[in-house]
């Protein structure tokens, strides 16, 4: 049986202050918990007796066998899945850009759904690092943690000023952008280098970055002149442009 006083450290991380301040972050279900696993070692893990018989834990890791019921009251899901575990944040280190290599950064995304499938995202398409400017969601939010169903141990996600990150870039270095005066993404040459900005879910991308794009391109409603939702969700425009810069 698991203490109350466990139950209400593990409750306490689903607050963003508590996680800073203990420098962890928060996985739950078998697929999130096992790949994070594999790249980072957990600090503590509560899990079913099933899960618990066939996984493989590292010694220093700490572990508190749950019942069901048990894991319904620690957990920061509807349904829980298993096993529920804490993990370091890793630490956050200088980044050097390489020019030739294509990074996303994301201008005050705030929506903790969009930015973790943004990170799934990036992972499929070989992106290992993300930029966030300082008003996006917080990469450690249960909701993003979940989002990224693994992947977030596997691109890095860096905050900071992105007008002084785009202003200091490689010369030569493209930075795409969309926008509705863009080019179209299927008639345009793009490069599969560079850094790919995507906007606030409302109001696209801020003006200060936006003088930092150096190619402007439209991903096209269909057909033209029929009316049509008036924008994609983030995360789509970042897969469709993902896509469009790494086709061959």
């Amino acid at each position: 049986m698991i203490s109350k006083a466990k139950i209400r450290y593990l409750r306490s991380l689903e607050q963003k202050k508590t996680r800073k301040a203990e420098g962890v972050f928060v996985a739950e279900g078998v697929k999130g918990v096992t790949d994070i696993m594999k790249v980072i070692p957990p600090r503590i893990i509560a899990a079913t007796e099933t899960w618990l018989q066939n996984a493989a834990i590292p010694e220093e890791c700490e572990v508190w066998e749950v019942s069901e019921e048990e894991l319904k009251r620690i957990s920061f899901l509807q349904t829980p899945q298993q096993v529920m575990a804490v993990f370091p944040q890793p630490a956050n280190t200088p980044v050097e850009i390489d020019s030739n290599q294509l990074y996303l950064a994301l201008d005050n995304v705030q929506d903790p759904g969009n930015l973790g499938t943004i990170i799934r995202i990036a992972d499929w398409f070989g992106i290992t690092h993300i930029f966030c400017s300082m008003e996006s969601a917080e990469i450690w939010n249960p909701k993003v943690v979940q989002a990224t169903m693994g992947s977030i141990a596997r691109v890095r996600v860096t905050y900071l000023p992105l007008e002084t990150l785009l202003e200091n870039l490689p010369e030569g270095m493209p930075v795409y952008g969309t926008f509705l005066e863009g080019e179209d993404i299927h008639s345009t040459n793009l490069e599969n280098r560079g850094i790919i900005v995507m906007g606030n879910e409302g109001k696209g991308i801020s003006d200060n970055v936006a003088k930092c794009v150096t190619q402007r391109i439209l991903i096209p409603n269909y057909p033209k002149g029929r009316e049509t939702a008036d924008s994609l969700n983030v995360a789509i425009a970042t897969a469709i442009t993902c896509f469009a810069v790494r086709k061959p």
